[in-house]
């Protein structure tokens, strides 16, 4: 699909992990200009100092990553849980301050966060982690509703079985059982492409997706539906 994105500048964040390589790649094919954030954004004052960095942006694509643990419910200590919320929930509050005022100001404004269907579903062993996806997606829902008086579009993007460097590296996918595992698991049979992801991003980025408020998009091969 092509998409007029030739207007648009996009700050995607850690844009070296998960989705970032794919979603900068498909943003620039579609005439963006991407400034691409590289590293974390714990530090509380980090994300203030990117977007100001980054100037006047369009659209923000809140791109956060973190290996997921994989502890068993009891044995989940306090520092595991901080640091998840730390990695993946955290930053979103403090980027939504440094970058409304700017799209308020213009009336104007995207931002879209790669989350994880995680959230959408349970899984054994990932209670940190999906609470924090978790988190992310209530937050999306909230702010969504609250910015759109403001013509401020707020979505997410709740994904898994999608081809990423984080989650499913080479090796992770060459592996038969986990071969045997996506064919049950999910509908799909296959791994959603990176560039499919990457590309339903862009067109969230787009004036085409205008519409959408405070929604959360799963991306999983029907994953969620089983």
């Amino acid at each position: 699909m092509a998409l007029n994105l030739a207007a648009k500048r996009i700050l995607v964040t850690q844009a070296d992990l998960f989705m970032g390589p794919a979603i900068c790649d498909a943003l620039r094919q579609q005439g963006a200009e991407v400034i691409a954030h590289v590293g974390p954004l714990d530090d509380p004052g980090e994300p203030a100092r990117v977007v100001a960095d980054a100037g006047e942006v369009d659209v923000l694509v809140a791109n956060l990553a973190l290996a997921a643990p994989r502890t068993p419910a009891a044995e989940v200590t306090d520092d595991e849980w901080s640091a998840v919320f730390r990695a993946l929930v955290d930053p979103l509050p403090r980027l939504a301050r440094a970058i409304l005022p700017q799209m308020v100001a213009r009336a104007a404004g995207k931002i879209i966060v790669i989350g994880s269907a995680a959230a959408l579903r349970g899984m054994p062993l990932t209670t940190s982690y999906s609470a924090a996806r978790g988190a992310q997606l209530a937050y999306v829902q909230a702010l969504g509703v609250e910015v759109a008086r403001h013509h401020i579009k707020v979505n997410a993007i709740a994904q898994n079985y999608v081809d990423n460097p984080t989650y499913f590296p080479a090796a992770i996918q060459a592996n038969p059982k986990f071969q045997a595992r996506l064919k049950r698991e999910v509908p799909l049979g296959r791994l959603v492409s990176a560039t499919e992801d990457a590309a339903f991003v862009a067109y969230l980025c787009s004036d085409a997706a205008d519409c959408f408020v405070g929604q959360v998009f799963p991306v999983c091969g029907g994953w969620v539906a089983r």
